[in-house]
């Protein structure tokens, strides 16, 4: 069963249950393209705009109140999830996200007036263009959904996860903060360092790129909204952009703000593009923590064993007893998906032709999609591995006092040249650095044992 519909361009056939009109219908027919959806957060975030500009255009007398308040209680419900199933739309639509604005429109619409007795969908009681859409233009109104879901997403989800992660890394770097070991640099033994030293590392770098996220926020806090078609605010009365931000701010609890210059904030995406490289920071950094696991864990027998990863599932098929890596490599994985994002975000931002920026859809696509995949990537892998890692002690003694590095140690005592060959006759015959040391006759027994104390090499 179906109804008719129309706009600008003519009647259209909409399924009966649906709560959309012609504008999404046609959208779903000419953009059959994947099945990426718009990202509900975005649809979410359209919805409180709505709800925000039927109070301001209420209060400034631009839209008569019954259906202010008509397009708020069906806002109200699509915020609630109430309607998720009547949002459709691709992200592989139009470049300005027009069609999502006005599948939020119709809906919201089509809703309010079943609301109002008049049946599912239509134009009237409430019209999606001249009441919904009140003031405001798709221009503005999906730049500003874009930030609005971003800076939601990553104050509820992302901040939090890292922070939980980083809180768990400097739990396990505390509490094995003396436990010595052998250093590596360039995949090759060194000087010792702790295993709480070495974990502090990742702590450290969490809190630069968790740094850098909070130093991002503040642009993306403020608003295309009240810029409409151009930048210029044509049809939105005047001081709309900052009344719409501070209502907004309101409704979500969040520091929202007008955008001092709306042709910017239209044309341009530097807030967002600022942010995703903050993002980038944050997946190098995973990816070095991942990495580093995963190679202090090989083994059991064959690496370097120093570490003992939780083993959470059989890892093979064919070979009985197998564990592996899986939540470095998750972690790893989703790193790489980030990095890939933050390029398509890039070359999306490029595309700011004149005074609108025409590749907005996959600008938020990626940016949510990385924001969602760090979050959860980093509250698992405190879930799934950092809580269960412990040391192997053993293993890492039994490296540490078969670590020809050790050997710098002697350094200022017998000079760069001396403690060179004790390291290559130690490697070439295979014995201690002791050893080499005594036959080379460079020291004495008591020497050795008070020059060479792995403890007083720690910095």
């Amino acid at each position: 069963m179906s109804r008719t519909e129309t706009d600008s361009i003519g009647p259209v056939e909409v399924p009966e249950q649906a709560y959309w009109g012609a504008q999404t219908q046609r959208s779903m027919i000419n953009f059959a393209i994947g099945d990426q959806r718009m990202p509900l957060a975005v649809v979410h975030a359209l919805a409180l705009i709505k709800k925000a500009a039927a109070r301001v255009n209420d209060r400034n007398g631009d839209l008569p109140a019954d259906i202010a308040r008509l397009i708020e209680q069906s806002a109200n419900e699509v915020l609630a999830g109430e309607h998720d199933d009547q949002f459709p739309l691709v992200v592989w639509q139009t470049g300005s996200g027009t069609q999502s604005n006005m599948n939020v429109n119709e809906v919201i619409a089509g809703r309010a007036n079943e609301l109002a007795g008049k049946g599912r969908g239509g134009k009237s009681p409430v019209h999606p263009n001249d009441h919904v859409n009140c003031s405001q233009s798709s221009n503005d109104c999906f730049p500003t959904a874009m930030h609005i879901a971003t800076v939601q997403a990553v104050k509820g989800d992302l901040l939090p996860a890292i922070a939980e992660l980083s809180a768990g890394l400097a739990e396990l770097a505390g509490r094995h903060m003396h436990l010595v070991k052998t250093g590596r640099t360039h995949m090759m033994d060194a000087t010792p360092i702790t295993f709480g030293q070495e974990i502090s590392a990742f702590v450290a770098q969490l809190d630069h790129a968790q740094t850098a996220i909070r130093t991002a926020l503040p642009a993306v806090c403020e608003l295309a909204q009240g810029g409409t078609a151009v930048g210029t605010g044509l049809n939105a009365p005047h001081g709309f952009g900052e009344a719409i931000a501070g209502e907004l701010a309101a409704l979500s609890g969040l520091p929202f703000v007008t955008a001092p210059n709306k042709f910017a904030a239209l044309a341009g995406h530097e807030p967002l593009t600022t942010l995703a490289g903050a993002l980038k920071t944050l997946a190098l950094s995973l990816m070095k923590l991942a990495n580093d696991l995963r190679l202090l864990g090989s083994g059991p027998r064959g690496g370097l064993a120093e570490v003992r990863l939780p083993a959470n599932e059989p890892g093979s098929s064919i070979m009985p007893g197998k564990v592996n890596p899986t939540q470095c490599e998750a972690l790893s994985m989703l790193a790489c998906q980030v990095l890939g994002n933050d390029l398509a975000i890039s070359m999306a931002a490029s595309h700011g032709h004149l005074q609108l920026n025409v590749f907005k859809p996959v600008i938020i696509h990626n940016l949510l999609q990385s924001i969602r995949l760090l979050a959860d990537g980093c509250s698992n892998f405190q879930e799934h591995c950092i809580a269960g890692l412990e040391p192997d002690a053993a293993k890492m003694a039994e490296h540490l006092e078969r670590g020809l590095m050790l050997v710098t140690a002697l350094n200022p005592h017998i000079g760069y040249d001396k403690a060179a060959q004790i390291a290559k006759k130690a490697y070439t015959e295979g014995t201690t650095l002791r050893e080499a040391a005594l036959a080379l006759g460079f020291l004495t027994d008591a020497e050795f044992d008070q020059w060479v104390k792995p403890e007083n090499m720690l910095g």
